[in-house]
């Protein structure tokens, strides 16, 4: 036997036993408060075309992807993010509806990544999605949501951090920055890369001013927190728009209660390049990358035909397990014991009558041959 064949690829691992009990446990506790909130649950391929996700969507670069061909010789691909797929679905089922449109989701996603980068290449994600609504309540609906769901499985220590691009492409713009070096620096801010971005701007044609400025919303750490400091720093009506909306946002969120888990951060940008209002991460202690991360995309939908806002977040389920694993392990519930029931071929009757039994009284029941 080829003992090669016990083992997964690089970048998946076998789930089972206790820590699927306790992945699912948490899976149910996400969902309740989406369900209370009014989504409807939606169930979108494992893949699609490739241009669903292609660069022109602004979704995940192509060599990140699991690619393959069908029979057709269309490319195909496995998804990499929930939210384009969500997009292709509204578009397609709800072309006419100008209502709004609420969706839940769970399953998996994969990215083709490296094996230096240390993480899995297939995880599970739950989310929503808001769809045809432009307001603030929306942004306020969805992070409260969010908020929600995560204090519904027990874990206390996170916080969400909420920026806007737009404050970050008026910025640009204001500053003379073409499309190409604002994407570019785009890049950079997203991966924290403070080095890279400062030699960017070093050898781009703007004043001194709007170098120092771009810094501090590059800045490694956060850079701007400051609502009014921020303000102070722009001229264009397109950032001030966009600190007016946070502080908007930011009211609501005290409405629902949620506000003192919320701090800004301006220098928040995504890899995903159809976000263009509000984005956000949730973090937790003990866990390096974001628990949950999602924004305004009022653009996407119109390149599958339908012109309509939309807001929403994936949750990463596998983070989110590992983060209450270490902070409240006790908010799992504790395994019901599996009944035994052996049987001969004399007895089979009756033990089968007394397991059977016992299942419609809800029991786990395994019948065992002797």
């Amino acid at each position: 036997m080829n003992k090669k064949l016990l083992h997964t690829p690089e970048g998946v691992r076998d789930i089972y036993g206790d820590e699927l009990e306790r992945k699912r446990y948490v899976e149910n506790k996400l969902h309740e408060p989406l369900k209370s909130y009014g989504y409807e649950d939606i169930e979108t391929p494992t893949f699609e075309f490739f241009d669903v996700f292609s660069k022109e969507i602004g979704t995940t670069k192509s060599n990140e992807l699991y690619k393959f061909f069908d029979r057709e010789n269309n490319t195909l691909v496995l998804r990499p993010d929930f939210t384009p797929s969500i997009a292709r679905c509204a578009a397609k089922y709800y072309m006419d509806d100008t209502s709004s449109i609420r969706f839940a989701y769970k399953g998996n996603t994969f990215a083709n990544i490296g094996k230096l980068q240390g993480k899995l290449s297939e995880n599970t994600q739950l989310g929503a999605e808001l769809i045809g609504d432009f307001s603030v309540y929306a942004d306020a609906e969805i992070v409260s949501l969010l908020i929600k769901a995560l204090m519904n499985t027990g874990l206390k220590n996170f916080r969400v951090s909420i920026g806007n691009v737009e404050y970050f492409k008026g910025l640009c713009e204001e500053a003379g920055l073409s499309s190409d070096m604002e994407y570019e620096l785009r890049e950079c801010i997203s991966r924290k890369n403070y080095f890279a971005a400062a030699e960017l701007l070093e050898n781009a044609d703007i004043t001194e001013y709007y170098r120092d400025v771009l810094l501090k919303a590059a800045d490694m750490f956060g850079g701007l927190y400051s609502l009014t400091e921020a303000g102070e720093l722009v001229k264009n009506m397109r950032s001030k728009d966009a600190l007016k909306r946070l502080d908007e946002l930011m009211a609501l969120l005290r409405e629902y209660g949620v506000a003192d888990r919320v701090s800004f951060d301006l220098s928040m940008l995504s890899k995903y390049n159809y976000y263009t209002g509000i984005i956000f991460k949730a973090y937790t202690y003990g866990v390096g990358d974001a628990i949950v991360t999602g924004g305004r995309y009022d653009k996407l939908l119109s390149q599958f035909g339908k012109d309509a806002a939309a807001v929403g977040f994936g949750l990463v389920v596998d983070e989110i397990l590992e983060a209450l694993e270490r902070e409240n392990p006790d908010v799992f519930p504790e395994k019901e014991a599996q009944l035994k029931i052996t049987f001969n071929e004399v007895n089979f009757s009756e033990k089968l009558k007394e397991a059977t039994s016992l299942r419609n009284e809800g029991r786990a029941v395994a019948l065992i041959k002797e």
